[in-house]
Formats: structure tokens, C-alpha cells, sequence
């Protein structure tokens, strides 16, 4: 593969924190912009070989001139790991027109609706619901359309439910509640609302990053297409709940009620992102990505949940009853 200038949008954050070192080691002259506000998740030597530029994203889209700044880094790459609106997106993408860049856009499997057909594609999904889902959408549409027309090279990957060590996943009642952890190792009655056969689709952040970089390695296998970037194995709430039991060395008491009583019970907030989780339902297929970039997931959907708890548990960050015995 030959060298190539990266540039690297947002790359600070779940995904950055692996993929900067990716690049770095494959031999690209990587370039970050981010805020400046935080270091990566996980520290690692290559970033000293970054060339690391701060800049407010947001305030430069309302001023008109972040695609300016974009476009006179020179890049070969540009990977986008934090862009929300079509309007960003476009105005990305009409700096860029013209140059012999690669953009590569982080979307989410969000843009994917109730699941209808399992596993969803990149062909069979339904339409989005919520703004953020629309949005992403749009911006995958848009990108793959441009590319179409003869425009920008483009390519979008929409990773599952991001974990790892550094940040808590999304439990296996599909929120963000800390108290889930502690119930499951006490062996304490947990509420699961609906049926408990919902389905969520983790994906460690590493995984991601493979994508990303198999992305700017495979470029013209890239050019113009989207790609549904998950774990081989999916969860569902039921399931989950009884492996994080087991890992405290416990059996999961799970007691199964309507969404009115769980929402009874539940802070608004943890109960709101649990039907937004669990009423998707989401399994899908990394055949396209496999076939096409040869992305290879290295951590089962159960291994990336496992190694993003045993780092809370290990640096104090969550409560729980009892010592991992895995």
C-alpha cells in the first residue's frame, strides 16, 4: 500500500484512539483535528508521529470555513469520524470536489429503521426513525450519489454500538445505566422490558478501525459504496443479561415486564435509550464489508462487552457486587 497524507476528523475520540496508530503503522503521514479537549482513550507511541491540529468543527461549518482548513492540508484521505448533518456533510464535500482526495465518512447502523428482515443489509434496511438516524441516512445517500455522478470519492461505514475499554456499553437492557452492572453481580432480580429477545449490535472500537483503515487501503473497492461495520455475533437483551451474570460468576434473575412498568421503574433518560435500543432490534450482516474490504472483526459481540466492563471494573469506574471471575 502506498504512503498516503490522512487526514483524521474527530480523532480523539472511540474510533480515533485506535485507528490514528492503524494508520501510523501501515506507513501514512497522519494528520488529526479535533477540539484539543481530550486525550485518546488508550495511549500509544505512534502518536507521536501525528501531526495534531485544534479547531472547533462546529463553529467553522457556521463560518464557511472548515472545508478550507480541510483542503489545505493536502490530503490524500480524509476520514470523518464526526460529522451529524447533511449540511456539514455537503459542505465537506463541495471543498473537496475537484481534488484527488478520499473521503471516508463514519455513519451509523442507525440509519437503519425496526429491523424488518433479518440480517439487515445495506440493501434491505427500513427507513430511518429519529433525527440522528435520518440525518446519517442522508449523509450516506448523498455520498454514494456524488460518487455516482463522478464526483468525490467517497465511502461511508456505519458501526453498531461502539465499546471497548475506556467508556461503558450500552447494557443488555440497551442503556447506559451503571446500576445494571451491580444487580446482574449480586445476583438481583434485573427488569427487562418486552420479551427479552430484542437484539443489540456491538462492535469494539477496534473492529471499527480496521474498517477504516481497510477502507483507505482498498480504495477503489471503496469508491461510491457503504458498509455495515458490526461484531460477527449480535445480543440479545435476555442473553446478555445471563452472560454478564456469569462473568461475576452468578445466574441472572431476569424478570420480564411491559414497557409501561419498566419505564415505572426506570429513570427517564436509561428507559428512554432502552426503547430506542431495543425496539430496533438490529442484527446485521458484514458480508458486504467482508467480501469487499476483507474486514475481518477480531472480537466477538461478547468479547467486546466483556473487555469494555472488566476496564470499569478494574479502574473503579462502576460499581459492582462481586470480582469478575473471567
Amino acid at each position: 500500500m502506498s504512503r498516503q497524507r490522512v487526514v483524521v476528523i474527530g480523532a480523539t475520540g472511540h474510533i480515533g484512539t485506535f485507528l490514528v496508530p492503524r494508520l501510523v503503522r501501515a506507513g501514512h503521514d497522519v494528520v488529526t483535528i479535533s477540539r484539543g479537549t481530550r486525550a485518546a482513550y488508550v495511549d500509544a507511541p505512534e502518536w507521536q508521529q501525528v501531526e495534531q491540529v485544534t479547531a472547533d468543527r462546529e463553529q467553522e461549518d457556521g463560518d464557511g470555513v472548515f472545508g478550507d482548513r480541510i483542503v489545505g492540508l493536502r490530503p490524500d484521505v480524509v476520514i470523518d469520524l464526526v460529522c451529524f448533518t447533511l449540511e456539514s456533510a455537503t459542505a465537506l464535500v463541495d471543498a473537496l470536489r475537484g481534488t484527488d482526495a478520499h473521503l471516508v465518512h463514519c455513519g451509523s447502523i442507525w440509519r437503519a429503521g425496526p429491523s424488518a428482515v433479518l440480517p439487515v443489509t445495506e440493501e434491505n434496511a427500513t427507513p430511518p426513525v429519529g433525527e440522528y438516524g435520518t440525518q446519517k441516512d442522508a449523509i450516506a445517500r448523498m455520498l454514494k450519489e456524488e460518487t455516482a455522478r463522478g464526483g468525490l470519492a467517497t465511502t461511508s461505514l456505519h458501526p453498531g454500538h461502539i465499546s471497548g475499554p475506556g467508556w461503558a456499553p450500552i447494557g443488555p437492557v440497551g442503556n447506559l445505566d451503571p446500576s445494571v452492572w451491580r444487580t446482574l453481580s449480586a445476583g438481583e432480580p434485573l427488569l427487562v422490558p418486552g420479551l427479552g429477545a430484542e437484539t443489540m449490535a456491538h462492535v469494539h472500537a477496534d473492529d471499527v478501525a480496521q474498517a477504516f483503515a481497510l477502507a483507505v487501503e482498498h480504495r477503489d473497492a471503496a469508491a461510491g459504496e457503504d458498509f455495515t461495520v458490526v461484531a460477527a455475533t449480535a445480543l440479545n437483551a435476555r442473553g446478555y443479561a445471563a452472560l454478564a451474570a456469569s462473568w461475576f460468576g452468578q445466574e441472572a434473575r431476569l424478570e420480564p415486564v411491559t414497557w409501561d412498568r419498566f419505564r415505572e421503574g426506570t429513570a427517564a433518560e436509561h428507559a428512554d435509550a432502552s426503547w430506542e435500543h431495543l425496539s430496533r432490534s438490529h442484527v446485521f450482516s458484514i458480508d458486504k464489508a467482508r467480501r469487499l474490504l476483507g474486514y475481518a472483526p477480531r472480537y466477538t459481540a461478547e468479547e467486546t462487552v466483556l473487555d469494555a466492563v472488566r476496564w470499569l471494573v478494574e479502574h473503579g469506574e462502576v460499581e459492582v457486587a462481586g470480582a469478575l471471575v473471567v
